[in-house]
């Protein structure tokens, strides 16, 4: 395949958003209703992306990662890069084609796109950690690569012609990660600045976002839809974790009611359906799918 690299540069202002208060976050914090997906006979199970069919891309095991797509009611279709030692698959499109990663034989993490039954290793040149994270109806794929010191840098993928767009983010001295890719070109990740602290991003209509759930102490954010609606996971003031969506400005709260606490929300459709997963009273880890 064909790699041309080209950079995209962020020089526009960071800007905190932090609006609505905490008895409206209350009040919409179960707007959804909640469906539990659990792998048969796992008890560890990630929803981590949602098409608008309601094809859902995932993995199952905590220990061996291996990747489905799920389709209501209980449908687990397998999913994994071939002969491949562990796969998770995480973006999916309308299209139903995915992306994610792999980890090969020798112990090395690769993304990779998978196209009607086509996988393809998408590494960015030179680099030996990659992991793609999101994936638009273009086959723009959202994901990073780690350096030889660690160190984690966003880019977009372009399937068709195979060039990355690698993203520059001020402030992201700690490395920074591009998790999703809308058709419109938003682009949702997270970032570590120089004291540690993960902070959202969202880039929008050429403006750059930090996003940081009001009163956290973490906000990463894993998502997008077409409308710019994010979602992804804060942690609060007493280490619980919550999901979070944020539209127009404007933050909510989501908790999967078997999980208040330990919800993560990864994915978002055009249609406003989230999936994610919560640790689960026993410990298990159980995906859900949240509608309105």
């Amino acid at each position: 395949m064909k790699k041309i690299v080209f950079a995209l540069a962020l020089v526009a202002a960071l800007c905190v958003c932090s609006t609505a208060s905490i008895s409206a976050w209350e009040e919409d914090r179960f707007r959804f209703h909640f469906q539990t997906v659990s792998f048969p006979d796992d008890t560890f199970t990630q929803l981590l992306g949602i098409n608008d069919f309601d094809t859902i891309a995932g993995y199952h095991g905590a220990t061996v990662n291996k990747g489905f797509v799920f389709t209501f009611p209980n449908n687990f279709t397998s999913e994994n890069f071939p002969e491949s030692a562990q796969t998770q698959v995480i973006g999916i499109n309308n299209r139903g084609y995915t992306d994610g990663f792999y980890i090969d034989t020798a112990g090395t993490t690769h993304g990779f796109v998978d196209i009607n039954g086509t996988f393809t290793t998408v590494d960015f040149p030179g680099t030996a950690f990659n992991q793609l994270l999101g994936l638009n109806n273009l086959d723009q794929a959202a994901g990073y690569y780690a350096d030889a010191a660690g160190i984690d840098h966003p880019y977009i993928f372009h399937n068709k012609g195979g060039a990355f767009s690698v993203i520059t983010i001020p402030g992201a001295v700690g490395g920074a990660q591009a998790t999703g890719v809308n058709d419109n070109g938003s682009i949702s990740g997270f970032y570590i600045d120089s004291k540690g602290t993960n902070h959202g991003f969202l880039i929008a209509k050429g403006q750059f976002q930090t996003l940081d759930f009001p009163e956290s102490t973490l906000t990463q954010a894993f998502g997008l839809n077409n409308h710019d609606e994010v979602v992804g996971a804060y942690v609060d003031q007493s280490g619980l974790t919550h999901g979070f969506t944020f539209k127009d400005g404007n933050f909510t709260s989501v908790d999967d009611p078997l999980g208040i606490g330990t919800t993560t929300i990864n994915g978002i459709n055009d249609r406003g359906q989230i999936v994610g997963f919560f640790v689960a009273a026993g410990g298990n880890t159980d995906g859900f799918v949240g509608s309105k």
